[in-house]
């Protein structure tokens, strides 16, 4: 396993390999293998992670109350965060799974990559201290952690929207995502509202919820707007 290459592009350097190694060994192969696999590292970086981002949102946005902190740091370390930052990286290359993963090819679900980037930050941490882990961290989260910070105090338009809609009876809502650009680590999201099967809006986000949020906040422009 060519681990250099991994290595350069999350730009940190093991000096301990077998720690990397350990990080990118999934249970099924460790049980195959008879050796021990990342599950005890994942345990440890989830909590390093909590720790780290929660320290750089208190420090970096101090405009944001307790509850809006803890808003972003779960939008920040959930699985498809984590699994965007294994994209980025291509974890999937590197993850060691058995034979039973790799029919359902598993060194491509977002669960399992998701852990390997947990693990790796526990392995950075026992490798190199935690201002590595806090530099790979940052590094990897900072733009997510920006984005999550500008609409955590969205208002729930989607909420809003179907109240408005359904004033005068049931309403059937749907949101569908019409289109995808920019790479996995970066993507936009278009998505269109409908009522009863008429298109009220679209919208644009980072994440389809975003997208789904800007949609109906559309939507309630253009109804706003004939209601005046």
């Amino acid at each position: 396993m060519d681990l250099e290459k991994l290595e350069k592009s999350i730009g940190y350097t093991f000096k301990n390999k077998e720690l990397l190694k350990k990080a990118l060994t999934h249970t099924s192969y460790a049980y195959e293998k008879n050796i021990e696999s990342n599950e005890k590292l994942e345990f440890l970086g989830d909590s390093i992670l909590e720790f780290i981002s929660s320290k750089y949102i208190f420090a970096n946005y101090k405009n944001l109350r307790e509850g809006e902190m803890t808003k972003v740091r779960a939008e920040v370390v959930c699985e498809d965060s984590l699994y965007k930052v294994a994209k980025l990286h291509n974890f999937s290359d590197f993850i060691l799974i058995g034979k039973s993963e790799a029919n359902s090819n598993g060194n491509q679900k977002p669960a399992i990559l998701a852990d390997s980037i947990e693990a790796t930050i526990a392995a950075i941490y026992f490798d190199g201290g935690l201002l590595e882990t806090e530099r790979f961290i940052v590094e990897n989260l900072r733009d997510a952690i920006e984005n999550s910070t500008k609409h955590v105090g969205m208002k729930d338009f989607k909420t809003v929207l179907q109240e408005k809609l359904q004033e005068k009876g049931e309403v059937i809502i749907k949101y569908t995502v019409i289109k995808e650009t920019g790479p996995d680590h970066d993507k936009i999201f278009t998505v269109k509202v409908e009522a009863d099967g008429k298109e009220l809006a679209t919208g644009e986000g980072k994440t389809k919820k975003h997208a789904e949020m800007n949609a109906a906040s559309k939507a309630l422009e253009k109804i706003n707007q004939k209601n005046l």
